[in-house]
């Protein structure tokens, strides 16, 4: 856990390798991811951005390193390095929009096609083809009961996408686990290619 949500996080992080849930949660229970992040991104943007509490809460998820640096210095290098303005920029646009695709996914698709966008955004930023995840932890990400995610992965261990055994995920076909995704996996790679707004 780097930080729980409505607390105040000493440092900002920026992932080398592995990938970091951000959960949104409603109460003391698990939450709902709204966001991951990568290598590609950053974890603290609200603390960036001057919020003195996080709105989610962080998880590591998949082993890696990250670099680190003290909010309070962040904070002071942003004020006079411009570039690194438009790259926090980047981030909070990518953080936000992300969060609300995955609010209207959640409404609006089937489980197994979430499921397969999951697998392939989480594919994406730990840069490998195979991970640990209970099913009870891919349920809790996804917002459903564990039940669900039995099934939905069933359904793409049937089709040849995956292979899931005592906990390990494996990625059989990329891009076939891609296409059986919803809609949403699209366009949250064209929210991250998206910025600066042209």
């Amino acid at each position: 856990m780097l930080f729980k949500r409505g607390t105040a996080s000493r440092y900002v992080y920026f992932p080398k390798e592995g990938m970091v849930s951000l959960l949104a949660v409603a109460d003391r229970r698990g939450g709902l991811e709204v966001g991951l992040v990568g290598a590609e991104g950053m974890v603290g943007v609200s603390a960036a951005l001057g919020a003195r509490r996080s709105p989610v809460r962080a998880m590591v998820q998949g082993e890696g390193s990250a670099m680190r640096i003290t909010t309070a210095r962040f904070r002071q290098e942003l004020e006079r390095n411009a570039p690194l303005r438009r790259e926090i920029a980047r981030c909070a646009y990518v953080a936000m929009a992300t969060a609300m695709q995955v609010a209207v996914c959640n409404k609006e698709h089937l489980l197994a096609a979430r499921l397969a966008r999951w697998l392939s955004m989480t594919r994406d930023r730990m840069a490998s083809d195979e991970f640990r995840f209970t099913q009870q932890f891919i349920a809790l990400m996804l917002g459903v009961r564990r039940s669900g995610v039995t099934v939905a992965a069933g359904a793409l261990q049937r089709q040849a996408l995956i292979r899931y055994s005592r906990g390990t995920m494996r990625i059989l076909d990329r891009q076939r686990l891609r296409a059986a995704s919803c809609s949403c996996y699209g366009v949250i790679r064209e929210l991250e290619n998206a910025w600066p707004p042209r």
